[in-house]
C-alpha cells in the first residue's frame, strides 16, 4: 500500500464480506472516479447517487458508500463485482468522517459561522482580524478561500472531500487560522461533520431557503446543528440576542455545555452595542466589553455591521486572543467585496453601493442601514433569482417600498423561469408606484440617473458575482462594473 493509500477500515468504514480494499482516493462524482477510489454516492434533491454506481464501478471503484436506497438502486450492478459495499443510515455523515481522516490535517484553530445574513462579512472580518494579528489566516466561504491561501469553491459550504483537501492543503501552506461560512444546507447535509471546529457565531435569522427546507423551524433547526452537534462541550458560541431566534440559540448553547459569549443592543449582552453616529463614510461605534466601554472608528456602511464586526472579535476570542489586542485591528477592517461596497460617487456627491442582499429581511436591514449615512434619498434597484423560493419574492417588493424612496425592479438571475413572471411576482409587494425594468443594466443606469446630490443608490441581490445566469447560460455582468460604467457615462467622462 502507498503513502497515497489507506485501507477502508482506516478510514472508519467496514466493507461487506469483510472486505477491505485499499482507497487511493475520494469522489461524490462518479466521473470523478478513478481505479482504486471510494465512491460515495449520497442521498441528493433531485436523485440518489446510486443511480451512478454503476458507472463507478465501469471507473474502477474499490468502495462504494452509500445508504439502502442507493444500494437497492444499483441492482445488479454491484453482484459479484471485487467491489467493497459499505451501507450506512448516513452516508454524508460517514463520508466527512471519512474525509477528515484521508485528508488529516486541518489550521489549528478553527471557527464557523452561521445565520441568513452575516456570514461572509463575519467571516472575512475574523480573518481581517488574525491576520493584523500577524497571524496566518483564511475565510472559508461564499467568496471562495480567501487570505494566506486562496482556492475558487463551487458552494459556500462546500462537500466533505473539497472542504478538507482545502483545509489540508492550507495546513500545508503553513495557515493555522481559519474561518467558514456554515450554510444551512452545508449543516443539514453533514459538510461540516469531521471539521474541528472550536468556536461558532450565529449573526441573525430571516426568511430564506424556504425551497430546500420545509418550514422556518426546519430552517432554525439546521443551523442550531452548529451549536448542537458541530462544536463539543465547553467550545465558544457567540451569539446576536438581538434577533428572537438568536435567544432561542444561545438557549441551545447553554444547554450543550458551550462557552457563551452573547452580542447586541441588549443590557445583558457580553459584547454590547451602545451608540453609533454615522456619516458618509462609516461610523463611530461605541461598545462595551464585559462592562468595559470602548470607542472606534469603522469605514464601514450599515448599522448591522457593528454587529457583524463584533460578531468577528467574538471568534478571535474564542480562538485565543486577548480582547485588548483585538480592539486596535477594528478600524483596520474592510468591506467585503459585494457587501455594501461603495462602488462608485457621482460628481454631484450621490453615491452608489453594491450589496449581496437578495433576502427580505437582508434588503430591509441593508436599506434601513443605508438611511443614517444619506441626507437626501434612498434609490433601490433590485430582483429575485430563479429557481429559487418563491414565497419571498413578494416580501422583498414590501421590503423596497417600505424601506427606500425610489424603487427599480429588474432581473437577477432568471435561471430556468420567466423572468418577467418573477418581476410580477415582485411587484406585487413593490406596489403600483415601483418601476419595473427588465434589462438590468438599463435599471443600473436609470437608477444613477435619478441620483441628486445627497442621494444613494443601493443595487442589491448580485453583490460579489461576475455573471448573470438567463438558462443555463452565464452572461458576464457585475454590478459595480456597471454602476461604474453608468456614472462614467452620465458625468461625461466618457
Amino acid at each position: 500500500m502507498t503513502d497515497q493509500a489507506k485501507r477502508l477500515s482506516l478510514l472508519g468504514l467496514r466493507g461487506d464480506k469483510a472486505r477491505d480494499p485499499a482507497i487511493t482516493g475520494l469522489a461524490v462524482d462518479s466521473r470523478e472516479v478513478r481505479p482504486g477510489h471510494l465512491f460515495a454516492a449520497l442521498p441528493g434533491s433531485v436523485a440518489h447517487g446510486g443511480q451512478f454506481i454503476q458507472y463507478a464501478l465501469r471507473q474502477g471503484a474499490a468502495a462504494v458508500l452509500t445508504d439502502r436506497a442507493g444500494a437497492a438502486l444499483a441492482g445488479d450492478a454491484l453482484a459479484g463485482a471485487d467491489t467493497a459495499l459499505v451501507v450506512v443510515e448516513d452516508p454524508r455523515a460517514a463520508l466527512a468522517a471519512a474525509a477528515a481522516l484521508w485528508f488529516g490535517a486541518q489550521p489549528e484553530k478553527l471557527v464557523a459561522v452561521t445565520g441568513t445574513s452575516g456570514k461572509t462579512s463575519v467571516a472575512n472580518f475574523t480573518r481581517q482580524i488574525w491576520q493584523q494579528r500577524g497571524l496566518k489566516a483564511i475565510s472559508l466561504g461564499t467568496m471562495g478561500v480567501q487570505g494566506d491561501y486562496q482556492a475558487r469553491l463551487a458552494h459556500t459550504t462546500p462537500e466533505p472531500i473539497t472542504l478538507h483537501r482545502v483545509l489540508a492543503e492550507a495546513a500545508a501552506a503553513g495557515v493555522t487560522h481559519a474561518a467558514i461560512e456554515a450554510s444551512s444546507h452545508g449543516l443539514d447535509q453533514r459538510r461540516l461533520d469531521g471539521v474541528r471546529v472550536m468556536a461558532g457565531a450565529f449573526t441573525n435569522f430571516s426568511q430564506d431557503h424556504l425551497d430546500y427546507h420545509k418550514n422556518f423551524d426546519e430552517y432554525f433547526d439546521a443551523k442550531a446543528l452548529l451549536f448542537n452537534h458541530i462544536l463539543d462541550e465547553g467550545a465558544g458560541a457567540v451569539i446576536n440576542v438581538d434577533d428572537p431566534r438568536g435567544r432561542q440559540m444561545a438557549g441551545i448553547a447553554r444547554a450543550q455545555g458551550l462557552d457563551l459569549l452573547t452580542i447586541g443592543r441588549d443590557e445583558g449582552a457580553d459584547l454590547r452595542i451602545l451608540g453609533q453616529r454615522y456619516d458618509a463614510t462609516g461610523q463611530d461605534l461605541r461598545f462595551s466589553l464585559r462592562g468595559q466601554a470602548h470607542l472606534v472608528r469603522l469605514s464601514l456602511i450599515g448599522g448591522f455591521q457593528a454587529e457583524n464586526v463584533l460578531a468577528a472579535m467574538g471568534l478571535a476570542m474564542a480562538s485565543g486572543e486577548d480582547p485588548a489586542d483585538l480592539i486596535p485591528t477594528l478600524p483596520q477592517l474592510t468591506t467585503v467585496r459585494g457587501r455594501m461596497e461603495l462602488a462608485a460617487i457621482r460628481e454631484n456627491g450621490a453615491a452608489v453601493f453594491v450589496d449581496y442582499s437578495h433576502k427580505p429581511g437582508a434588503l430591509a436591514s441593508a436599506l434601513q442601514s443605508l438611511r443614517p449615512h444619506v441626507m437626501g434619498r434612498i434609490v433601490v434597484v433590485f430582483g429575485a433569482g430563479g429557481d429559487r423560493d418563491r414565497l419571498k419574492r413578494p416580501l422583498m417588493g414590501e421590503a423596497a417600498a417600505a424601506h427606500a424612496d425610489l424603487v427599480y425592479v429588474t432581473d437577477d438571475n432568471p435561471r430556468t423561469e420567466d423572468p418577467a413572471a418573477i418581476r410580477a411576482e415582485i411587484m406585487a409587494g413593490a406596489g403600483p408606484e415601483a418601476i419595473e425594468v427588465g434589462d438590468r443594466a438599463e435599471a443600473i443606469l436609470r437608477g444613477v440617473d435619478a441620483l441628486q446630490p445627497g442621494d444613494a443608490l443601493l443595487i442589491a441581490g448580485k453583490g460579489h458575482e461576475t455573471g448573470q445566469i438567463v438558462g443555463s447560460d452565464v452572461y458576464p455582468f457585475d454590478d459595480a462594473e456597471q454602476a461604474s460604467v453608468a456614472v462614467a457615462a452620465l458625468d461625461g467622462r466618457i
